[in-house]
Parts: C-alpha cells; structure tokens; sequence
C-alpha cells in the first residue's frame, strides 16, 4: 500500500492546536459570561454562538471568503496591516477554524460552569479573593473535566472540518492542504488507496476521542456547587 504524503496530517496537526489553544483563550470568558448572566441578550450570543452547529460548512465558509476577500473591509485592512491575505492562505484557515470550532469550546465550559453555581466564587469572595483569582484557583480546578471536553472536542472538530477550509483555504500544498482536503484529492484522482490510509486513519482518531471523553466523564465526576 502507497504511505500518503504526510504534510497534510502535520498541516492538520498545528492547525488544531493553534485553533484550540486560541480558543481556550476566547472562549472560556465567553463561556463564563454565559454561564452567570442574566441579560436578555444572552439568548442572542448563545444563538450565534452555535450557528457553525447548524449552519452548513460550505455556508460559512462562503460568507468567510466572502468577508475575508481583500475587497471587503476586514480582508483590505488585513493586507494593509500585514502585506497578506486572509483567503487561501495558513492565518486565515485559522480564524476559520476559531469560528467554526466556537461552539465546541463554549457549550461544554458554560453546561461545566453551570453545573458548579455560584457558591465556589461566593464562597472565595468571603476570603476575600479578587475575582480573576478566584476563577483561576477555583473554578478553573472545579472545572477541569469541562475544560478537558472542550479541548478533546475542539482539537477534534478541528482536525475533521472540510467544508470551510476548502472555501477559505482552498488547496496549496503546505499552507492550507489540510487532510481533509487531501483526502477528497485522493478521491478525485482515483487514489483510493491512499484517501483510505487517511480515512481509516481519521475514522480511528474520531473514535479513540469520543471513548477518551467518555471514559474520563465517568472516571472524574464533576464537583458540583449550589447555584443558590
């Protein structure tokens, strides 16, 4: 059997780690918010929040290209700034892939958050901890099963996406030819041989991170607060 090209998996690979860590950075306050508020326009930032859930790829990906083009404003500014582009190339595959993972990081942090209630911050306050403090020695610990989902889910998704990295990326070897897109390659010129390596390979992958997640799920039961 033909071993694929491997620049694609490891293309793959730092593209979901950066998107992950990223979003670990972007969505963990968002999360939060979400999960202690009590403004009307919540419902609004958790409908946006999840429409990379029921929107299809291509959709997004569509109005991404359309909206990271360098004739719009966000595209212009971007090669004005920087000399490059958002489309078709690395950087912007990752802020494609920061939109498209979102909910994947916020949903399981805000169901954590939740599930803890206020009492942990409460109960840091009457010590007299700053509330940046109290969340980074509290309720980060308490919520270490939730921030463990996320990452598992968001890294995964990542690494599985399509759809919006062939609409914003396309397919250039070594900036945007993640495996996804070397697969369908595979396919298109009736290398099935190879398409199966990285499918089977992807198949096993997807499987082995769904177990993990709910292995620890039962292994690790969450500490669970008063939300009174």
């Amino acid at each position: 059997m033909t071993i694929p090209d491997l620049g694609p998996l490891w293309l793959t690979l730092h593209l979901a780690t950066l998107t992950t860590f990223i979003l670990l950075i972007v969505g963990t306050p968002i999360a939060w918010w979400l999960s202690v508020t009590r403004w009307r326009i919540k419902a609004v930032v958790e409908a946006v929040t999840a429409l990379p859930l029921v929107l299809p790829p291509t959709v997004l990906g569509f109005y991404m290209l359309v909206f990271f083009s360098p004739n719009s404003t966000i595209g212009g500014l971007w090669v004005d700034m920087t000399g490059t582009q958002l489309t078709f190339s690395f950087v912007g595959l990752v802020v494609a892939s920061v939109i498209y993972s979102l909910p994947f990081t916020v949903q399981p942090l805000q169901a954590t958050f939740e599930t803890l209630g206020r009492a942990p911050m409460e109960a840091a306050a009457t010590l007299r901890a700053a509330p940046f403090d109290a969340f980074l020695t509290v309720i980060v610990p308490l919520a270490a099963r939730g921030f463990l989902t996320a990452v598992v889910l968001t890294f995964a998704h990542t690494i599985g996406e399509f759809g919006v990295v062939l609409m914003v990326g396309g397919n250039i070897p070594g900036e945007t030819k993640v495996i996804s897109i070397a697969i369908y390659e595979h396919v298109e010129t009736i290398r099935y041989a190879e398409a199966h390596v990285l499918a089977a390979g992807l198949l096993a992958f997807s499987f082995m991170v769904l177990l993990f997640v709910y292995v620890m799920n039962r292994r690790f039961p969450l500490h669970v607060g008063s939300g009174a």
